[in-house]
């Protein structure tokens, strides 16, 4: 059975950097009937798209540091560790938003970009999306502790230079706490063979 739902309302109760919306909704049930109408507001901060940069020669991930507001509360530091991400402007496509930031966060050039996953962030909350690839650099060309970011958003960024045991130690151990960064690693852990095979048949 095809379920449906309807939106009754919408009210923009803020809007700022971001948009706070309260709608006023029901949806079908899984018996058939139809819920009563429900109030729920939701956090709409746009899609973004993520990569995890990876040097197949070297075996090595980059990964970026940064102070995160919305980490103050939970264990451990605010400074997250986490991967290239940023958020899909009009007419950009996430595979432009990637390589953009790449530059920009962390001072690379990343290529050969496979898509992993399409995810929702928390759906209970807000529509964001992060589109999550996986891309090829050469750490080579990479300063390890070097430290990017837009300066008109008073962004610090600092680069890390991790072999991909060592990322994946942190991740075991909890140092790295960022979803993004988590799926991508986990994703990595279990293809390096075979991304490996591909880049470096190349």
């Amino acid at each position: 059975m095809k379920m449906d739902f309807e939106i009754q309302e919408k009210i923009v109760c803020y809007q700022g950097f971001f948009r706070l919306e309260q709608y006023r909704l029901r949806h079908q049930k899984f018996n058939g009937e139809w819920s009563r109408s429900i109030t729920r507001e939701i956090f709409e901060r746009g899609n973004a798209a993520a990569v995890l940069p990876y040097d197949p020669h070297t075996d090595e991930i980059l990964l970026i540091e940064q102070f995160r507001a919305g980490a103050v509360f939970a264990p451990g530091t605010p400074w997250l560790l986490e991967i290239v991400a940023g958020v899909i402007e009009a007419n950009e496509t996430p595979e432009q938003v990637v390589v953009r930031e790449s530059v920009e966060e962390a001072g690379c050039q990343i290529s050969n970009l496979i898509p992993l996953y399409d995810y929702l962030v928390s759906p209970g909350g807000t529509t964001e999306r992060i589109m999550l690839f996986c891309g090829q650099i050469d750490m080579q060309t990479i300063s390890t502790g070097s430290v990017h970011g837009n300066g008109e958003e008073d962004e610090d960024i600092k680069v890390h230079i991790t072999p991909l045991n060592e990322a994946i130690r942190l991740l075991n151990t909890g140092r790295i706490s960022s979803a993004s960064a988590i799926i991508a690693l986990q994703w990595l852990a279990l293809n390096r063979d075979s991304v490996r095979h591909r880049w470096l048949s190349e």
